[in-house]
């Protein structure tokens, strides 16, 4: 019988196959369970068989067999959750700290103290696999508009009890460990910010009233080395320097010319950090040299749990992702193939949600109704400055109904039930491609007239929505991977606002991920731009 099928007995049947204790798991077992004991067990767990941690089938595939009354069993499994901490988890919230001690006294106990302590082990473990598999944090509980559900468990539980047979609790946990590279890219990243901590005090740079630039000659050009040195980019900076990141910081070069190798770790760092990649230390690039090695593994952990929240999709399951906080799209093609590009998301005041959706449909040369918050907090003030804005513009006045109004007619300072549409043209905001999915905050991805943005280092500047560069071809994509027959080029000669339907639907996320590794591997930390992280990290800091 498989592992399915005994889960299916369901709760009734647990407390009789508990009674069992011959089976080939248990036939393994280097701690031969007393029958007072099993029979404890047995009792203790009547209370546990709806948990929502399958605790009661860990037993039942046990046969009824307690798993931790062998001290190197305890030593394992405490020596396993303390491995949590390189995941961002806290190894006590599952009582690493205690679980020797408690172990320690009910060994001086009776049966039913065995069992309790037996039980609250594996409820220490379980509550460490759901964790580490689907995040301690539930994203709803901090994330309005988040709408996906939890990942669920989809580690064998079979799998899992051989594990913990064979005292190999590393196997145990990796068992419900994300197994994307990005998530182990990131958890490296972490184990090596905390030997980072242990590296001592650097100097910081202060602040300066001009730049550091190359081929400055300084004290501060010292100072500059160390901490690149710090962040890992001491490979051209010290003649002599051991490998990231044993290399000792304090032995930097000293030399006190920006020279051109200098120059280059700058763009590096600056390229990880998503600044202006010029070589040039100003004032962004200063605060990012100075940023403390703790407030960087807060980062990460932040963004460990965000990683567990992702929904887990096929290799071969074509997806469009928007990284908002990276201003980067990828899209990933049925054949496998990746299609990415720049983009410009929601300014601070007007956030791009985290949204869940599929993409179902284009609009070609599409016009443009303007939202009310933009039409009330952007257009009315210019319109009541100037006279000629909306004819200027394009835009034209129309009821809720649809029907157009003049505009000499309205009362600008308080215009009643009106809407304000700007036509198809090269001046429309939205350019002449929108990519639009079913949502509740109206956000869609779309072309732009100002093209000029995708060079910018920081592209938060829309009022929500996402301008992608080269949506055209994109579109042209998603037709063709969709089973579409049209053409983009056919297409984008015909009339405006019209509506092409995917022949099938492709899943599209929008997340946010202030720490990510990038196409080169390069793990990057990226500016904060809606002052998320601070609530998440309050909340991974929460006991349990």
């Amino acid at each position: 019988m498989n592992e399915r099928q005994l889960l299916r007995r369901g709760a009734v049947g647990v407390a009789l196959c508990l009674i069992l204790s011959h089976s080939p798991i248990g036939s393994h077992n280097a701690y031969a369970a007393s029958a007072p004991l099993q029979q404890a067990l047995t009792q203790q767990l009547t209370a546990f068989e709806a948990h929502r941690l399958p605790i009661a089938e860990f037993y039942h595939l046990r046969d009824g067999e307690p798993a931790w009354q062998a001290v190197e069993a305890v030593e394992a499994l405490v020596a396993a959750l303390n491995g949590l901490a390189n995941d961002g988890l806290v190894p006590n919230d599952y009582h690493a700290d205690s679980l020797l001690n408690e172990f320690q006294q009910s060994q001086a106990g009776g049966e039913t103290t065995q069992a309790l302590f037996d039980i609250n082990a594996t409820q220490s473990l379980l509550l460490a696999l759901d964790h580490l598999e689907r995040g301690k944090v539930n994203p709803r509980d901090i994330e309005p508009n988040w709408t996906a559900p939890r990942p669920e468990r989809r580690y064998s539980l079979l799998r899992l009890v051989h594990a913990v047979e064979d005292r190999d609790l590393d196997r145990a946990i990796a068992l419900a460990r994300p197994s994307s590279v990005e998530y182990r890219q990131l958890r490296d990243a972490l184990k090596e910010h905390y030997q980072l901590a242990n590296v001592g005090s650097v100097p910081t740079l202060l602040r300066r009233d001009e730049s550091l630039r190359p081929g400055d000659e300084a004290d501060d050009v010292a100072i500059l080395r160390q901490r690149l040195a710090l962040w890992g980019d001491a490979g051209v900076l010290v003649a002599d320097s051991s490998a990231y990141p044993q290399v000792d910081v304090k032995t930097a070069s000293n030399r006190r010319t920006f020279d051109a190798p200098l120059e280059a770790a700058v763009r590096r760092f600056q390229r990880r950090h998503l600044l202006q990649e010029d070589g040039v230390v100003g004032e962004q690039t200063r605060l990012a040299l100075n940023m403390s090695v703790a407030s960087r593994i807060d980062q990460l952990r932040v963004n460990l749990e965000r990683a567990r929240w992702i929904r887990p999709m096929q290799a071969e399951e074509p997806r469009v992702w928007v990284d908002i906080a990276g201003y980067r799209m990828h899209y990933v093609r049925p054949n496998g193939q990746h299609w990415d590009a720049r983009v410009v998301v929601g300014a601070p005041r007007r956030e791009t949600p985290i949204i869940h959706s599929a993409i179902s449909h284009l609009t070609i040369n599409p016009s443009w109704t303007i939202p009310p918050t933009i039409m009330r907090e952007d257009v009315l003030p210019r319109v009541r400055a100037d006279n000629e804005y909306l004819a200027r513009q394009n835009i034209q006045v129309i009821s809720l109904s649809g029907e157009p109004l003049m505009a000499e007619d309205i009362d600008w300072q308080r215009p009643g039930g009106v809407m304000l549409r700007q036509v198809a043209g090269s001046g429309n905001p939205l350019g002449r491609v929108v990519i639009r999915f079913p949502n509740d905050d109206m956000i869609y991805l779309h072309d732009t007239p100002a093209r000029g943005l995708f060079n910018r280092d920081q592209r938060a500047l829309s009022s929500g929505c996402i301008r992608v560069e080269g949506v055209a071809e994109l579109a042209q994509l998603l037709l063709q991977d969709s089973g579409s027959h049209y053409q983009m080029d056919t297409l984008l000669k015909g009339g405006s606002d019209r509506n092409v339907n995917l022949d099938q639907r492709i899943p599209i996320a929008l997340h946010y991920l202030t720490v990510w590794p990038n196409a080169q591997g390069e793990v990057e930390f990226r500016p904060d731009i809606y002052r998320r992280d601070a609530t998440l990290l309050a909340a991974l800091q929460r006991s349990v």
